[in-house]
């Protein structure tokens, strides 16, 4: 008889437990609003919600990642908007010159203006945006871009930066760069044959020359045969010891080079070269300014020449400088699509994370109402059963 009352009470707490736990949950579920706290409650829901959980987090890193990108081209286009207007106002200026508006102290003025426009190049060029160089690729931690003086004057600008871009992920399988290659976006890259600008009959040569923008070619006679120099006399080629004067090789002391048909050489002086497609904003500003202060010593007819082409020259990083501020812009609108895009994705997943784990308030009003009421006859039936004694067995 001790067995059976045993089975009965034990059977009874097992089922007030039972009511009770389930009371429990609905009042969780009721109090925090969510259906799911543990994965207990609901594993294949609850396995789901980490995913969709995991999902939220990797599209808010890309999202993050996109607002890097969008601020750093934008920058980008405010950089190179700047520089495009500079050199147009070089531009105005040397038109002025060349038209005869202003005399000798004008062409000094603007040398000067045009020598202080080169330093804000420099420093445009060396734009950081968060600490981190923007124009100089994958090498965000130093400057792109050094420079030579002589006498205080910038007389080359070099770039140091990385030559490979550095890409930000900012889709599964989709990456743009932000941190732009200095010389991709400010140097030219369509060589043309070199142009010969002077009186001493110096052509180009049948060889490729690696010269690029503007170089000075100095002819020189030594009694017997004329000498070549590109970079001032610091090295020079004499034309009597090369086999074949149609195509002598005259290198500067950085290794490049420049072609040049001797044949038809017959004075000396100083002949300026340009190389179409090549230039950049820098040795461009370089080229008008070294042109204003005429140190070579150049005749009115030739500075008349020079300017022109000058002017050819700021025309050509003018449309360079636009074509890069386009190319930004497509990818800005392409980054603010895809933003949009996954926008739209982290809202989709939001709202069925959300109706995973939300309750139904009003189901689990009734469902804790038909708790209760079960709950209160359990215990009732239990008060019932748990009075029994060994008289209520007795007949």
């Amino acid at each position: 008889m001790s067995g059976t009352l045993n089975n009965v009470y034990n059977n009874i707490s097992f089922a007030l437990n039972l009511h009770y736990k389930a009371m429990a949950r609905l009042q969780e579920q009721a109090s925090t609003g969510s259906r799911i706290s543990r994965a207990s409650d609901d594993p294949s829901a609850a396995y789901r919600v980490l995913g969709l959980n995991s999902q939220q987090r990797l599209l808010e890193n890309y999202m993050d990642n996109i607002s890097e990108v969008n601020n750093v081209l934008e920058v980008s286009t405010s950089v190179i908007d700047e520089m495009s207007s500079i050199i147009d106002e070089t531009k105005v200026g040397l038109t002025q010159i060349t038209s005869g508006t202003y005399g000798e102290d004008g062409r000094q003025r603007l040398a000067q203006q045009i020598n202080d426009a080169l330093e804000q190049m420099v420093s445009l060029a060396n734009t950081k945006h968060l600490g981190q160089y923007i124009f100089g690729g994958s090498n965000t931690s130093s400057a792109p871009y050094a420079v030579q003086r002589t006498n205080g004057e910038i007389t080359s600008v070099i770039y140091q930066g990385s030559s490979q871009q550095r890409n930000i992920e900012v889709a599964p399988g989709v990456q743009s760069n932000a941190y732009h290659v200095g010389e991709d976006i400010f140097c030219s890259d369509n060589r043309s044959t070199p142009e010969f600008l002077g009186d001493t009959g110096a052509a180009a040569g049948s060889g490729t020359s690696s010269v690029k923008s503007d170089v000075w070619l100095t002819v020189t006679y030594d009694g017997s045969d004329y000498n070549l120099s590109i970079d001032d006399g610091v090295t020079v080629i004499d034309v009597g010891d090369v086999s074949d004067p149609s195509n002598v090789a005259v290198m500067n002391s950085a290794g490049q080079v420049l072609y040049v048909d001797a044949t038809n050489i017959s004075s000396t002086g100083v002949d300026m070269v340009r190389v179409p497609g090549t230039y950049d904003v820098f040795n461009t500003l370089i080229s008008v300014r070294d042109l204003l202060e005429n140190e070579k010593g150049l005749s009115d007819t030739q500075l008349a020449q020079c300017r022109k082409k000058l002017s050819d020259s700021l025309d050509e990083v003018r449309s360079l400088l636009t074509e890069k501020v386009i190319s930004i812009g497509f990818k800005i609108g392409f980054i603010d699509d895809l933003k949009n895009s996954l926008e739209n994705i982290k809202f989709d997943t939001e709202d069925e994370t959300t109706k995973l784990q939300e309750a139904d308030i009003a189901q689990i009003a009734l469902d804790l109402s038909k708790r209760e009421v079960l709950y209160q006859m359990s215990l009732s039936i239990a008060g019932r059963l748990m009075s029994l004694s060994l008289l209520d067995f007795i007949e």
